[in-house]
């Protein structure tokens, strides 16, 4: 595991360096936990990665309601006074979350984030857990 953080730690930077703005970087599992981390300091990587597990919940309920749709959320953007959020499907029970300022381009960090996703989605899971232990 030590390995594999080390991978997402340059791939996160990579990320953080080609997109202006960028203050926080979390990659989380499914149910809150948190995976990787660039940026910020870990507890507030924590609490990022705990409210991100209950709007992925949210975002999942809601597209459940729209005719079409399979039920899984692709991406959620919040705009905030004073930046934006961003939380995206990243692989199977993993996430990948970010918190910009307003300097940050949303339709950038959309694609960039998305470009992310698409080369190490695979790297990007989290194993289903039962009892606190991998399953």
């Amino acid at each position: 595991m030590i390995q594999q953080r080390a991978n997402f730690d340059w791939m996160l930077k990579d990320l953080a360096d080609g997109v202006p703005g960028i203050e926080m970087i979390v990659v989380l599992s499914a149910d809150g936990l948190r995976i990787a981390r660039h940026g910020g300091d870990p507890d507030a990587a924590d609490r990022v990665a705990a409210a991100c597990a209950g709007l992925q919940s949210l975002a999942g309920a809601v597209a459940h309601e729209i005719p079409g749709s399979d039920g899984r959320m692709k991406m959620v953007l919040i705009e905030i006074n004073g930046g934006y959020f961003y939380l995206m499907a990243a692989g199977p029970n993993a996430y990948l979350a970010v918190l910009s300022d307003v300097v940050a381009e949303p339709g950038l960090m959309s694609n960039r984030m998305r470009d992310l996703v698409v080369r190490i989605g695979a790297h990007l899971t989290s194993p289903p857990r039962r009892n606190g232990q991998t399953v």
